[in-house]
């Protein structure tokens, strides 16, 4: 018997990430590659949909199962929740998806098992409306969102809410940042339909297309060339506020995986660029991309807020924080931020983005300017935190743009989730006078 199959192996990367808090990506990444190519893309899709909405299919789950399954049997609890979605949200026959679901149980090891997804899988079947009645007993269920993250919400965007929890819900389009240094937008995009890719230029964003369907990135044109790269338009917003210009020295201060370290040098490519971050291992992931697009950064493996352990004395131009945060604004492309993230996660996460700010302030240039981003939706974690900052620093100027690169607010730009089908990310721009 195989020991590995989509819905098996789907079953194993949930209860790492639901039960030992371990990242989706990854545990996808090591885990893909010892299925046969052609059941990959079906775990993914387990994956991410069970990951999604493991709160109601949660609920579900509890009324099938009349005890809770034993530790060591979290497999197959997270094997029921696959069944569940295969039933609710694929558009599977549902007898395959019952049995295929059924057998996996003997890949895991655990015969014993058949029977009770078997009963409870067509227990569900049989009376779905009743089961289904559960999901919208609690908020979270409801909401498919943990309940500390839905008060927030509800604080910070009272109008808005509803929309960011839906945005949240659904699977975010695939965008790809055109490199200026070999093709334009508009050539590119050419090229692309000539290829049969279905595609669109993103409004306001000068390198971005927005593809119709996701695709496996080395079927685009180009892409081992460097003609493009994956990355939303909300993140491609950021550089353009850095206001680049020839001769400059920047810092990348959290830049790991290094899409705003190559979209900075894509721009003026005979820039000193210096690209920190704390994660070595994540650092390669720069290594690579660098390589790809022929580009060169100095990477340095450090807590940029530390600076002493890093920096060389020189004064930076630009300065850009894509500061570690909640993530809440890109729960659509990482559901499991909604299993991972802990209320108690977010002082801590505000304490180390208020040390990034005060520690890399000294090193800018008078004149130069930092542009403070995060993917949050949290104001503590955005324009309190930069008003709060521009309060204790005189010397520090906000610097508004035209066209914005999202809705205005006291402090900052805020791009809520899905607008302009885009991720959520906020944007700060402060100059040192």
């Amino acid at each position: 018997m195989a020991k590995h199959s989509a819905r098996a192996t789907a079953a194993r990367i949930i209860t790492l990430v639901l039960k030992q808090k371990q990242s989706l990506n990854a545990v996808l990444r090591k885990n893909l590659s010892l299925l046969p190519e052609n059941e990959r893309a079906l775990c993914q899709q387990l994956c991410y949909g069970v990951i999604r909405w493991h709160l109601p299919l949660q609920a579900i789950a509890d009324q099938l199962i009349a005890k809770p399954l034993k530790n060591k049997d979290t497999d197959i609890a997270a094997l029921l929740l696959c069944g569940l979605y295969q039933l609710r949200s694929m558009r599977l026959p549902e007898h395959a998806a019952l049995s295929e679901t059924v057998n996996s149980c003997k890949t895991l090891g655990k015969p014993w098992a058949k029977g009770l997804i078997n009963a409870s899988l067509r227990n569900y079947q049989r009376n779905k409306q009743q089961f289904d009645a559960a999901t919208t007993k609690t908020d979270k269920a409801h909401y498919a969102h943990p309940e500390w993250i839905l008060k927030q919400l509800q604080k910070d965007w009272p109008e808005d809410w509803q929309s960011i929890v839906q945005a949240n819900n659904k699977q975010a389009p695939m965008m790809l940042r055109v490199n200026r240094q070999q093709h334009s937008r508009d050539e590119y995009l050419k090229w692309l339909q000539e290829e049969g890719f279905k595609a669109k230029a993103i409004n306001g964003c000068v390198d971005g297309i927005e593809l119709d369907n996701p695709c496996d990135v080395n079927a685009l044109p180009g892409f081992s060339t460097g003609a493009a790269s994956v990355q939303d338009g909300a993140a491609q917003h950021t550089v353009e506020l850095l206001d680049i210009k020839q001769n400059q020295r920047i810092l990348d201060a959290c830049a790991a995986p290094g899409g705003k370290t190559c979209h900075i040098l894509e721009v003026e490519p005979a820039n000193d660029v210096v690209a920190i971050d704390i994660d070595a291992e994540r650092l390669l992931r720069i290594t690579e991309n660098t390589q790809r697009l022929d580009l060169s950064a100095k990477l340095i493996a450090a807590d940029a807020g530390d600076i002493e352990a890093w920096w060389d004395k020189n004064s930076f131009n630009r300065i850009l924080i894509d500061a570690p945060c909640s993530g809440t604004g890109v729960i659509r492309r990482h559901p499991d931020i909604k299993a991972l993230r802990r209320p108690e996660d977010l002082q801590s996460l505000v304490n180390k983005q208020q040390q990034l700010l005060e520690n890399l302030w000294p090193l800018l240039n008078t004149g130069g300017l930092i542009v403070y981003t995060t993917c949050s939706v949290f104001k503590q974690e955005n324009e309190l935190q930069v008003m709060n900052f521009l309060q204790k620093h005189p010397e520090a100027e906000e610097i508004k743009h035209s066209p914005p690169p999202a809705s205005p607010r006291p402090v900052g730009y805020q791009r809520l989730p899905g607008q302009g089908n885009m991720d959520g990310f906020y944007y700060a721009c402060i100059r040192k006078n």
